[in-house]
């Protein structure tokens, strides 16, 4: 069986769990996951993991990421973006000076109200669900951070282009939302295009066209989620031995401590370590059984 990454760029229309659902059909596997929701309006960088790199999810979901985002002022909907049911509407006075004079104040540590249209769960059910049914209940504000904020473009008087890097958590419909709120005039998301999520980047990214020609050629080793972390190669067959049953290692050569990638004798990548006060002790294996 495959496994590795697959950097998707998730088209209009597809939720992330259709693509995944298409690429198992395509890669003749059942294990697929994928980092980091994606709305169906929304597109770009989508990391699809495949096989025993399935386990990498959970530490692709926690990066940052960058998105270039649509904002149309004067107009409030349920959903927080142009798909949802128009609530208000009203005219728009601020200028390209205004917004961008407004945006500091929404960078930094901030908090967040998770939409009702959000797969947020409360008491066992997603804020979607309840939303459908016409419910709308009390939500807990939550931190996010917004690490850089500007203005790309002016497009027409009502709309603007946005380019966001932000934390895990952040919802750029509620942005755009507080951010019209803020102008006075309120405002909603028109359009999302994720650029960065991961450490991997729209150029790396390929279409579902590319990957139906391609398949497994466009796989990724799973190491290359975590190519920022320095390299450990194991030297000694007894180190290989207790490093794939799961045993913490001694390491006798002088390295900082931090997180390192270790691999094994032939070169295979095991797993992900934490290397302190000489001792290597594993975070999350990657070899198989």
């Amino acid at each position: 069986m495959a496994d590795g990454i697959i950097i998707m760029d998730k088209p209009a229309g597809w939720t992330s769990m259709d693509v995944c659902a298409k690429l198992r059909g395509i890669l003749k596997t059942k294990k697929v996951g994928h980092a980091g929701t994606l709305d169906p309006m929304a597109t770009g960088v989508l990391p699809v993991f495949v096989g025993q790199a399935t386990r990498a999810v959970s530490f692709a979901e926690n990066g940052e990421k960058e998105y270039v985002a649509g904002l149309r002022l004067g107009l409030v909907t349920d959903t927080q973006d142009t798909e949802g049911q128009v609530l208000t509407q009203a005219p728009v006075t601020a200028t390209a000076d205004d917004l961008r004079s407004l945006l500091l104040q929404f960078t930094g540590e901030l908090r967040q109200v998770p939409p009702m249209y959000s797969a947020v769960k409360i008491g066992g059910k997603k804020l979607y669900e309840l939303a459908r049914s016409g419910k709308e209940i009390e939500r807990t504000a939550r931190s996010v951070t917004i690490h850089a904020l500007e203005l790309v473009e002016q497009v027409s008087p009502t709309d603007f282009v946005l380019r966001i890097h932000c934390s895990k958590g952040t919802y750029v419909r509620t942005l755009c939302h507080d951010i019209g709120a803020a102008l006075g005039c309120g405002g909603c998301m028109f359009s999302l295009r994720r650029t960065r999520a991961a450490g991997f980047t729209l150029a790396e990214s390929h279409t579902m066209e590319e990957v139906q020609e391609r398949r497994e050629a466009l796989l990724r080793p799973t190491d290359s989620l975590f190519r920022d972390y320095p390299a450990y190669h194991i030297t000694h067959p007894r180190q290989d031995f207790l490093c794939r049953c799961g045993n913490p290692l001694r390491i006798r050569e002088e390295l900082r401590s931090g997180i390192y990638r270790v691999y094994g004798l032939d070169g295979t990548f095991l797993c992900l370590s934490r290397l302190e006060g000489g001792t290597m002790t594993s975070i999350k294996n990657f070899f198989g059984a």
